[in-house]
């Protein structure tokens, strides 16, 4: 199949490129130095870019994880926030497949999205790899959630409406952190999942999608084998590291996924959208034609940009 770049997306890229931007060079596989250190450098340019949103407040916790190491979790919350305790909040995980990223690269990101829903949110400083392998992220993730709950009251949230939200590799995080919040007994409201990293296995390229991949095969092996090492694509690898693995999506939260035409992880959220419905769970599933990954990092005026935008919005504010 012959693929097209969305129109609005072509505009503003090519416009970028006229403008002197140069392509990154991609890092080699298995490099995670080099995919650490260049993506943090384009998230970084990408922070001070964005509008700064002093309307949202940011305070800063420190919660134990799974093996008692402590982590911040950083709390967002809109000017007019209702302290009812009867209103929502959503746990968020950053991307930068499961080597990069921070919530202080995050910042105005994180406070655009509580901006435009109104809705609180708890960002979580999970561990990375290969420094923090499996399960070390998602037991942090899981952490913030339990983190959360348990502060709701002193929030002025209901503990009943948390949703987990992330891109990339934090909504593959935010599915395994629901698996296990499913199998502990911690109540989540939904799942706001945006072209989420969740299959370890996916490492093999599309030739088709190879030209559009702004995050390549190479890179997500990298990222892979960082959090699994030696079991990446083995058949031991545990469901909360690759949410694909799971058997069984029973009893999971209502669910929304989003995801590019053009992104190496198109195949794999659709898939996992189809096995979560088919488990009897509520699914809104998006693939946005001629989208890349990240997508919506490019240039918020841009149609696919805004309608997606509006979705997420939408579905922040549905539980």
């Amino acid at each position: 199949m012959s693929y097209t770049l969305d129109a609005g997306l072509l505009e503003a890229v090519t416009a970028m490129f006229a403008s002197g931007r140069q392509a990154p060079q991609p890092a080699p596989r298995d490099d995670w130095k080099a995919v650490r250190t260049n993506g943090e450098a384009a998230l970084a340019a990408l922070e001070a870019a964005s509008p700064e949103h002093p309307d949202v407040s940011r305070t800063d916790y420190s919660t134990p994880s799974y093996d008692g190491a402590h982590m911040t979790v950083r709390w967002f919350a809109p000017e007019r926030h209702d302290s009812s305790g009867t209103g929502p909040a959503a746990i968020y995980l950053h991307g930068g497949g499961m080597i990069q990223g921070t919530v202080e690269l995050y910042d105005r990101f994180v406070a655009a999205y509580v901006a435009d829903s109104g809705v609180p949110m708890l960002a979580v400083d999970y561990r990375r790899a290969p420094e923090h392998p499996h399960p070390a992220p998602v037991e942090d993730s899981f952490a913030g959630l339990a983190w959360l709950g348990a502060h709701a009251g002193d929030l002025g949230i209901d503990p009943g409406r948390i949703a987990l939200m992330g891109d990339s590799a934090g909504g593959g995080l935010a599915a395994g952190a629901a698996l296990l919040a499913r199998d502990r007994g911690v109540p989540v409201a939904k799942q706001i999942l945006i072209y989420p990293m969740l299959d370890d296995r996916n490492t093999v390229p599309d030739p088709a999608l190879v030209p559009w991949a702004a995050w390549s095969y190479d890179d997500n092996y990298t990222g892979w084998h960082a959090l699994l090492g030696e079991k990446i694509g083995q058949t031991d690898v545990p469901e909360t590291a690759a949410p694909a693995r799971a058997l069984d999506l029973a009893g999971l939260a209502p669910t929304y996924i989003e995801v590019g035409e053009l992104d190496i992880f198109r195949d794999e959220a659709i898939a996992y959208a189809r096995r979560t419905a088919a488990a009897g769970t509520r699914v809104e599933l998006h693939v946005h034609p001629g989208c890349p990954h990240g997508f919506d990092r490019i240039d918020p005026h841009v149609d696919v940009v805004r309608r997606s935008r509006a979705d997420r919005i939408r579905a922040l504010n549905s539980y």
